[in-house]
């Protein structure tokens, strides 16, 4: 199989033109997340996901050619409420508290549907599709770039490179935390935090 053809094939048949149509995929998609959640990668078949959506197979495969396509847009609209996280801190121009609705965002991303964010973690990993999720990394990494510009006196260089160890320093963070099935949000936002400034000696 090409490299074109792998992509095409993680791609949605259609877009949905209609509310009825839109309202099938948002089902098939809910379905989908539910799935994850209760059985796992082990239950999660595009039968199953038919079935517990309310919908036949044919009407799924009319939207998504087959399960990873599904996981690609189910990965897509999860990151939809962290990028709307994001953005809605770009008003914020006091450096600390630019970096304390980062870490905010970032957890309430774990904690709004911890296992399956794990899981689609995993997911994000094993498909090629590196390249279609990079604008959730570019726009955390830009707005952690505005806000330690604003909070510390270290050069331009310094900081691209602070920001990256941040952005690994919250992830392994909040990524155990959901292994250990962790629903504290607060108490997690603190212990980030802790690591953050204390890594940035603020």
């Amino acid at each position: 199989m090409t490299k074109s053809t792998r992509k095409k094939r993680l791609d949605p048949r259609k877009t949905p033109a209609q509310s009825r149509s839109a309202a099938t995929v948002t089902a098939v998609l809910e379905a989908a997340a539910r799935i994850l959640e209760r059985k796992g990668f082990a239950g999660y078949t595009t039968n199953a996901v038919a079935e517990v959506a309310g919908v036949s197979i044919g009407s799924l495969y009319q939207y998504f050619p087959n399960k990873d396509a599904l996981t690609v847009a189910l990965i897509e609209r999860e990151s939809e409420a962290l990028l709307a996280d994001i953005v809605a801190g770009d008003s914020i121009t006091e450096g600390r508290s630019g970096l304390k609705h980062l870490i905010g965002a970032a957890v309430a991303h774990q904690m709004r549907r911890p296992k399956l964010a794990r899981l689609l973690d995993f997911e994000e990993d094993r498909l090629p599709i590196r390249a279609r999720i990079r604008r959730v990394g570019d726009l955390l990494h830009a707005a952690l770039v505005r806000s330690l510009t604003a909070a510390t006196s270290l050069s331009a260089e310094e900081i691209d490179i602070a920001a990256l160890d941040i952005l690994a320093m919250a992830r392994g963070i909040i990524d155990a935390a959901g292994d250990r099935g962790e629903t504290d949000a607060r108490g997690l936002e603190k212990r980030v935090g802790r690591a953050v400034f204390g890594y940035l000696g603020i």
